[in-house]
């Protein structure tokens, strides 16, 4: 029933304009970020050559683009998920799938991992076009992979936090709204900690935990953080439609 469910939300995705123009959008804004550091990599290149252990393409030029993936799928993921559930509200259909013999697991687990697969396309796009060094010079595969993994974490909490705020109201636009402010709130957290390793408000921040991804450096607190972040906010959403399933 889960792939029944996800299936069926793909389709609608990618049926879709939004989702193929914030795909077009994504994709232009990190290959100028791509090309900007590439071009910024082979200006300083010879000075770089003077230095003992000179950071390599990877850390100037991919690491970077993953960090910039991060922030900019932070402000697109409301507009996807808003839609999830707010909008069976919205067209009146949230009744028949409530009374389906259909377990609200099955449903949030459907929808999300249709979001998941969306995403996917885009960080194996992003990939692709780190991929594309390997044509003049050599890869950190370590630390790339490192990003990969990051990235696709922190795009799950995304997800998760975006679809229950999307449980919650009958508008998508006031669900975008609510869990895009949530977000902003959690970046915030990461400049309002600054340089201080051990402020509490660091701890709580989604992006201070994928620095340490973005660095190569996959710490087992990060993994227990992200997978605890997505599975509280899973299983708030399936409380919340199973309220309401109650309720009839």
């Amino acid at each position: 029933m889960i792939l029944i469910i996800t299936r069926k939300e793909l389709k609608i995705l990618f049926g879709s304009p939004l989702a193929w123009i914030l795909l077009a959008l994504v994709q232009l804004v990190l290959a100028w970020i791509f090309l900007v550091h590439l071009d910024t990599f082979l200006q300083i290149q010879p000075q770089l050559m003077a230095i003992a252990n000179p950071p390599g393409a990877t850390e100037t030029i991919i690491a970077p683009v993953f960090a910039m993936a991060a922030v900019v799928l932070l402000m697109i993921t409301p507009l996807l998920t808003a839609r999830l559930i707010a909008e069976e509200r919205r067209n009146h259909t949230m009744t028949f799938l409530i009374s389906a013999p259909i377990s609200m697991i099955d449903i949030v687990v459907g929808k999300f991992l249709s979001l998941m697969i969306f995403f996917s396309v885009v960080i194996a796009l992003v990939v692709t076009l780190s991929m594309s060094l390997l044509v003049g010079g050599t890869l950190d595969l370590g630390l790339l992979l490192s990003n990969v993994a990051g990235l696709f974490l922190i795009t799950a909490c995304f997800a998760s936090l975006g679809l229950y705020f999307s449980c919650l109201s009958a508008h998508p636009a006031i669900a975008a709204a609510g869990a895009l402010g949530t977000l902003l709130i959690l970046w915030v957290l990461d400049i309002a900690a600054g340089d201080d390793s051990d402020s509490v408000t660091r701890d709580f921040s989604l992006l201070a935990h994928y620095e340490n991804f973005n660095r190569g450096m996959i710490d087992t607190f990060d993994l227990a953080y992200f997978s605890l972040f997505i599975l509280v906010f899973l299983v708030l959403s399936v409380r919340r439609l199973d309220k309401e399933r109650l309720r009839g």
